[in-house]
This record gives structure tokens, sequence and C-alpha cells, in this order.
């Protein structure tokens, strides 16, 4: 049967692509159409999707407050709390860095290799000051929110501890966690801290606020 339907098929063909060449004038007539025709019996696919998504008691398996509690809990892992500035001191960073391995060229060859150094400030320039504050503690807080700093919007508001939600909800402004091995790039040991680019280096300045007493 299967050898039937074959050869049924491709005689079918053959004489359809036969009948074309040899009358060309009528190969793009409408020969009307031959046997019953079905509509697509298949359900569209992101239809089908959508329809089952919305079966499912989602509520069951997101519990919003949950979900906004452990928002708010997050912390990155990596993380370094440091101690509260004492004195005011000023240091300038050298940024040069070191290749710890090879990087390709992807050509099968090595574009640098490991060993290299570079500083990364000879090429690029950084518009940003980098103010970096403990966010659990609530002088430091106040402290930025009372600061030149608060108001500018090339600022870009480091983390060191504490809820970064708690924080853009009181400072009204984006926040981000710095990790220990970025602070040990800065060479930051206390914070509040300031880093901006100054030529080639990176000048960072910790601030010893007074506490309240």
């Amino acid at each position: 049967m299967d050898f039937i339907k074959t050869f049924i098929l491709s005689a079918a063909l053959l004489l359809g692509g036969s009948y074309a060449m040899a009358h060309p004038e009528e190969a793009g007539r409408n020969l009307g159409v031959v046997g019953a025709v079905y509509d697509i019996a298949e359900p569209d696919s992101m239809t089908e999707i959508e329809n089952r998504a919305k079966e499912v008691d989602w509520k069951k398996y997101f519990n919003e407050k949950k979900m906004k509690r452990a928002i708010a809990a997050y912390h990155p892992t990596g993380l370094k709390r440091l101690p509260r500035a004492t004195i005011n001191r000023n240091n300038t960073v050298d940024m040069t860095y070191t290749l710890g391995a090879d990087i390709p060229d992807g050509k099968g060859g090595v574009l640098y290799p490991r060993g290299y150094t570079f500083n990364p400030l000879q090429f690029l320039a950084l518009p940003n000051t980098l103010v970096i504050i403990d966010g659990e503690d609530r002088e430091q807080v106040a402290w930025f929110l009372g600061s030149e700093y608060a108001l500018d919007p090339k600022v870009f508001l480091l983390l060191t501890g504490g809820s970064y939600q708690s924080v853009m909800e009181n400072l009204k402004r984006p926040a981000y966690y710095a990790d220990a091995a970025f602070l040990g790039r800065l060479q930051v040991r206390s914070t509040p801290a300031v880093a901006r680019q100054k030529g080639q280096m990176m000048e960072v300045l910790e601030i010893a606020i007074p506490e309240k007493q």
C-alpha cells in the first residue's frame, strides 16, 4: 500500500510538472479546488499557553509579602562591612592591573598575555563620583542626605551594608552594593568614602563624621 501511494504521488507530481511545461500559458491559472478542504484544527500555541496560565492559581505559588521581604533583605555574596572612619584620610590609588591569564584573540592566538599590565584610566574617563556608605548606619545615611552629593545625578551611591531598598526609599535615589573585591581595588578601609578620578589615578577620601551624643 505504501508503494502504491508513493507511486501515485510521484506520478501526480511528474504529470503536473509535465503539464505545466507543456502548457506554460495555463501554469498560473486557478484550476479550482479538488477534494475536501479542512480548517487547521491545531490551536495556536501562544493562545494555548495563555489559557493554561489563566487556569493556574498563582497565589498558591507566590506570596507577595514574602517576596517583598526577601527583596528587602537581599544581600549579595562577597559583601564586606567596613568600620566608620575616625579620621579624615586622603589616598591616591594606582588602578594598574596585571592579567592573571592569557586573553585569546579569537583566532587561535593570544591578544594579551598573562602578566600584561595596564591602567584602564589611561584609556577612559570616569565621569561619576562614587560615594560609599554603610546603609545600616543611620548617621552615615543622614550625612549623605545632607551632603553636596545627595542631589548630584552623577553620583553613584554604593553600600557596604544595610538594605538597599530601605536606603533607596529614604534617599529617593538608586543605591548599589559594593563588594569586597571592589573596595580592595580602591583601597577603601572605612566609610563614608568618596572616590573620583584624578588624572590616571583614583582619589579616595575617607570622611570622619561626628557621632551624635
